[in-house]
């Protein structure tokens, strides 16, 4: 399972105190995995054996070195930035000032996005769970992770929506339900139910919750509302607390299985997960959704983030016409 590991309070190296500080603050552990990867890149960069060694001044080489060595691109410098900047100003508590480094060129690339045949001709190709699960990315714009960890009580679906709980950064939201998945959901929610009686007659009945909750709420794991939507086919042992249990199913089983669908197509195009979700938000512009809607659904922090859609959306379907098609 792709959950966090137990860190002991009493370590005294270095990366587990870190850990230990990125927890405090609550960030996603897809974050935490990300600062610590940069991090120790950035110290093998530097060869620093110990601690102490690390300075301020060795984070411009190391930025400068993704860039020309690396050829990195914007968005990777800018994380390794934060994961940098995180390090210093916030878990070693110095002054990180104004960095004088040279900054990526290559520029941002527009997402894939799918038309409805398109979309609908690699869903075709997939069945069972993974179809459904494609089929939520598509129709509510989730992430691969946000449909996956989807739980019982996030679908409403007396008021017609999903709320997704265990967002990127931790922002809840709540997005469209689709009206043609809500029977086979329902269908789902039931399949749910049975296993999760089979499992609880097991004694593997308990599911993770995030944040402490289990404390908080001691017979929540073993309630039908906390299952996953989508769970695992077998057991598997919870590194953190050694407990065998069911977890939900595994991302990269979705994206194999899309990767396969869209090769089945011969859509030129590359296909992913997260394609659906572009292709999502790129139909809601073209129904003439309000931008800050789409950025709300989307849990977008920025509404920058959101508007790289309105390059993607057709010039036609703007009112724009080439002059070779005017009588």
């Amino acid at each position: 399972m792709d959950v966090p590991k137990p860190v002991s309070s009493q370590s005294s190296r270095f990366m587990d105190q870190f850990v230990i500080f990125l927890r405090s603050r609550g960030l996603a552990y897809r974050t935490e995995k990300t600062y610590c990867q940069w991090v120790r890149r950035f110290i093998r960069y530097h060869k620093f054996s110990e601690a102490s060694q690390i300075q301020v001044e060795h984070i411009v080489p190391f930025l400068n070195h993704l860039v020309a060595d690396r050829q990195c691109s914007i968005n990777t410098q800018r994380t390794a930035l934060n994961a940098l900047v995180c390090l210093f100003r916030e878990f070693m508590q110095m002054e990180v000032g104004e960095l004088m480094f040279d900054h990526a060129r290559k520029p941002r690339k527009l997402p894939t996005v799918l038309n409805g045949g398109e979309a609908q001709a690699v869903i075709a190709q997939l069945s069972g769970n993974h179809r459904l699960l494609v089929q939520l990315m598509y129709g509510s714009g989730l992430r691969v992770m946000e449909a996956v960890r989807l739980r019982v009580k996030d679908i409403d679906f007396s008021n017609g929506g999903l709320f997704v709980q265990e967002a990127k950064g931790g922002k809840a939201r709540r997005t469209l339900l689709p009206n043609r998945l809500t029977p086979l959901l329902k269908e789902q929610v039931s399949q749910v139910a049975r296993l999760h009686a089979t499992d609880l007659a097991a004694g593997r009945g308990s599911v993770y919750l995030p944040d402490a909750l289990a404390r908080k709420y001691p017979q929540a794991p073993d309630e039908l509302a906390w299952q996953y939507v989508f769970p695992a086919n077998k057991y598997s042992i919870d590194p953190r607390s050694g407990v065998e249990r069911r977890h939900h199913i595994g991302e990269h089983q979705i994206q194999r299985a899309v990767k396969i669908a869209s090769r089945k197509t011969g859509i030129n195009k590359r296909i992913t997960c997260h394609t659906f979700r572009h292709s999502f938000a790129t139909e809601l512009l073209r129904q003439g959704t309000d931008l800050r809607n789409i950025q709300e659904i989307l849990g977008h922090s920025s509404l920058e983030t959101t508007q790289i859609y309105t390059h993607v959306v057709g010039l036609h379907e703007r009112g724009m016409v080439s002059p070779v098609d005017v009588d």
